[in-house]
């Protein structure tokens, strides 16, 4: 719950109501707000804030039930910048004993990992070719840059070549 209240203050719990007869339950997702007693429906949320949520219960589940491998496509989509960081602490801590894979476009959310998070995929001739970044040789690079800003420089490859 910490970690969601880090990006939305306002979320105070989860309230699970559950609906159906006997042999048709179901449980219906609900949240409290921490100023108001009345729960409010999932769909109540912002698109990025619900994102967020299921973002977190992914990778902070208890590492029996967590998936051996993760892989997301642009996981920062629609969330708020505040809410970018957590994101990459949150990868980087599963990443400790699982294998996550995110791919991104974001420079802002590539700004977060160093040369050894990267692995840079570049298509020449149909073959796609994958390149983890010489920490050595970016080196100068990363006293002023972050790893999102040099690859927008093209300095390690992973930009559209005409």
């Amino acid at each position: 719950m910490s970690t969601i209240q880090t990006i939305t203050p306002f979320f105070h719990d989860f309230y699970l109501e559950p609906r159906g007869n006997d042999g048709a339950e179901k449980i219906l997702l609900k949240w409290l707000h921490r100023d108001n007693e009345e729960p409010f429906s999932a769909n109540q949320l912002s698109d990025g804030t619900a994102r967020f949520i299921c973002l977190v219960t992914l990778f902070l589940q208890p590492d029996e039930l967590r998936p051996n491998t993760i892989v997301l496509d642009e996981p920062e989509l629609g969330l708020h910048p505040a809410a970018l960081g957590v994101l990459a602490e949150i990868v980087k801590f599963a990443a400790k004993k699982n294998q996550v894979i995110c791919s991104t476009q974001s420079i802002s959310f590539a700004n977060l990992f160093s040369p050894e998070d990267f692995i840079v995929v570049d298509q020449k001739k149909g073959v796609s070719n994958f390149i983890r970044p010489d920490k050595n040789s970016l080196e100068h690079w990363l006293d002023d840059y972050g790893m999102g800003d040099i690859w927008n420089k093209n300095l390690i490859g992973g930009r559209p070549e005409w």
